[in-house]
């Protein structure tokens, strides 16, 4: 039982400071930052209109329920927050976007 629990914390814990690993836009062609920056910037923007449209389209319409004076029931759950499902597709549409245009993640090198 000891074992299995040290393996635990040990994965969590590698899986914890992995993710902590800051990454960074790359592009073999490209050597100015500006042009990384305009070109995520682009990105971001073109990948927020189109998620600020479909998440219109893609929000529940549950309103809080009023059961008496004073006493209010508020939905909650996955299902119900209309922001959880636009910012998903918002971070995969400007990911697609940058890969698009030749760009890849890879962790920004030590100094």
């Amino acid at each position: 039982m000891r074992a299995l629990v040290a393996s635990l914390v040990t994965f969590l814990l590698a899986a914890g400071l992995s993710a902590c690993t800051p990454m960074q836009w790359v592009k073999t062609d490209v050597t100015d930052p500006a042009q990384v920056r305009m070109d995520e910037q682009a990105c971001r923007q073109a990948a927020w209109r189109e998620a600020q449209f479909h998440s219109y389209w893609a929000q529940t319409r549950m309103q809080p329920v009023v059961v008496g004076p004073g006493q209010v029931i508020w939905p909650y759950g996955a299902l119900v927050d209309p922001f959880g499902d636009q910012l998903l597709m918002e971070n995969r549409l400007a990911q697609f976007c940058m890969e698009s245009k030749g760009y890849q993640l890879a962790p920004v090198p030590k100094r």
